[in-house]
């Protein structure tokens, strides 16, 4: 018997007065998986990861998440689905007036009842896992590089051991080595830890070098669902644009 979805995603319609962004947007992603989404500007990527987590209200349709109906879960119900997923922010989000080690900790400190040194333990444990130096965690944001404050966010979206992590352009604004280092850091978590990892992303090395699926969204909807190699082939004026003129770049 096949195992159930850990994420449901079913004809997801996102309206913002007149504009339409999502028109039946749907898809599953299954345990394990490494799943990114792609599109042009405009297709409401970002947004579609706040309403699978239940950040942003869909105008219709329905997203499921171990199961449950996250637009339908109580509070109660929603509170303990979100102990189970992390999510890294666009521009990683950190706290600018705590400490990275405190940073990391913040979703310890509000789910758990932990002993304060368990939970700096803890944060440190995590800021490690992201291959971060030990004299991170004492810093303030501001005095970490780009690169090691996406590392710091990634440690606080695994704080709480989640088993479904959730990425948001994670190597939007790093340099082609920091962002090379950090796929290898998410194809890592998802290989010994067993996550299952979903990504927006732009960065077609990160798709080539990392996923197991590539989600195209495009015109309101899911235009191709599959691996890079099949998805690069789909007869669309989008799809031959974005390969292409990645490949230009790379030449």
């Amino acid at each position: 018997m096949n195992e159930p979805a850990l994420i449901e995603v079913d004809a997801i319609v996102t309206r913002f007065g007149a504009k339409v962004i999502h028109d039946g947007v749907g898809f599953q992603v299954k345990r394990g998986e490494l799943v990114a989404i792609v599109g042009g500007s405009g297709t409401g990527k970002s947004v579609l990861l706040r309403e699978i987590v239940g950040l942003l209200r869909p105008t219709g349709g329905r997203v499921r998440l171990f199961g449950e109906d996250v637009w339908r879960a109580g509070d109660v119900v929603l509170a303990q689905l979100r102990t189970r997923f992390g999510m890294l922010f666009q521009d990683g989000a950190l706290f600018s007036s705590l400490t990275v080690a405190q940073n990391v900790a913040a979703p310890l400190v509000e789910h758990t009842r932990l002993a304060p040194a368990r939970i700096d333990a803890l944060a440190r444990l995590r800021l490690a896992m992201a291959n971060l130096p030990p004299d991170a965690a004492n810093k303030m944001p501001s005095q970490l590089s780009g690169g090691m404050r996406k590392r710091a966010a990634l440690a606080r979206a695994l704080a709480l051991e989640p088993e479904l992590l959730f990425l948001d352009e994670p190597t939007s604004g790093l340099d082609p080595i920091a962002a090379r280092a950090f796929d290898r850091l998410v194809r890592s978590l998802a290989d010994d830890l067993g996550l299952t990892i979903v990504l927006v992303t732009h960065d077609l090395d990160t798709l080539f070098s990392i996923v197991d699926r590539v989600i195209v969204l495009a015109e309101g909807r899911v235009i191709a669902d599959g691996p890079v190699a099949e998805v690069r082939r789909v007869d669309n004026d989008w799809i031959r644009s974005y390969f292409s003129a990645t490949a230009a770049e790379r030449a």
